[in-house]
């Protein structure tokens, strides 16, 4: 059954904002950390930024200041936040879940076990 579900992608001029969603099966929003990919076509995952089940963040210097990850526990959903957004933000959003014993730098799309179909942000 579907684990990861995102939503929220779109168009944007360079400035704005966009808030993306991905809901969880509650097993993967209870136990995991849970991060945010993008994806260039062409190039590998870049781990954009990650909570743990505790609540702890890191995220990627890159988009620090600018970007705000967040959950809803009711819903089990997981939000990014997304303001000032450059060009070079536009990709593929993707939300992923991995065990927290999976060693090695959070930003590693390796280590996660689950991902969501992803959903396209372009900002112009």
């Amino acid at each position: 059954h579907v684990q990861l579900v995102e939503s929220g992608g779109g168009s944007v001029q360079a400035g704005g904002s966009l808030t993306l969603s991905c809901v969880a099966h509650e097993d993967l929003y209870r136990g995991y950390c849970m991060g945010w990919f993008r994806q260039v076509k062409g190039k590998e995952y870049e781990g954009i930024v990650v909570i743990g089940s505790g609540g702890r963040t890191s995220y990627a210097e890159s988009v620090k200041g600018r970007f705000t990850i967040s959950k809803d526990n009711v819903k089990n959903t997981l939000y990014l936040q997304m303001d000032s957004l450059k060009t070079e933000d536009s990709g593929m959003y993707y939300c992923a879940a991995r065990r927290p014993a999976n060693g090695g730098p959070w930003s590693l799309w390796t280590r996660y076990d689950y991902w969501g179909q992803g959903t396209q942000v372009t900002v112009s």
